[in-house]
């Protein structure tokens, strides 16, 4: 399994990004995608994720300004970034689990600065 995560860059608070992970190879089985993010020095953190069912879970800190969202074939998954804040500025991550493996993409840098 490969993803692939794109869309980030540099936004002013208050604007909007939207990330998109293309995911390839085996997708059959894939249970969960999510997107997580880290800042340096600190742990990587679960942002969003959504399971095969469509149940969907946010951090505290972006509910109300993210959605996350992916298509049937589970071959991408997006994350709407809303109102965003100098806080939300990390290198963000797509993830999806198959089989109990965890897949990661290469991060992508968003930086929210005025």
């Amino acid at each position: 399994v490969q993803l692939q995560a794109s869309g980030g860059g540099l936004v002013q608070p208050g604007g909007s990004l939207r990330l998109t992970c293309a995911v390839s190879g085996s997708i059959f089985g894939i249970s969960i995608m999510g997107w997580y993010r880290q800042v340096s020095g600190k742990e990587r953190e679960l942002v969003a994720s959504i399971t095969s069912a469509g149940r969907q879970n946010y951090i505290d800190s972006v509910k109300g300004r993210f959605s996350i969202s992916r298509n049937n074939p589970k071959t991408m998954v997006y994350l709407q970034m809303n109102s965003l804040k100098v806080e939300d500025t990390a290198v963000y991550y797509c993830k999806v689990v198959r089989t109990h493996r965890e897949y990661w993409g290469q991060g992508t840098l968003v930086t929210v600065s005025s």
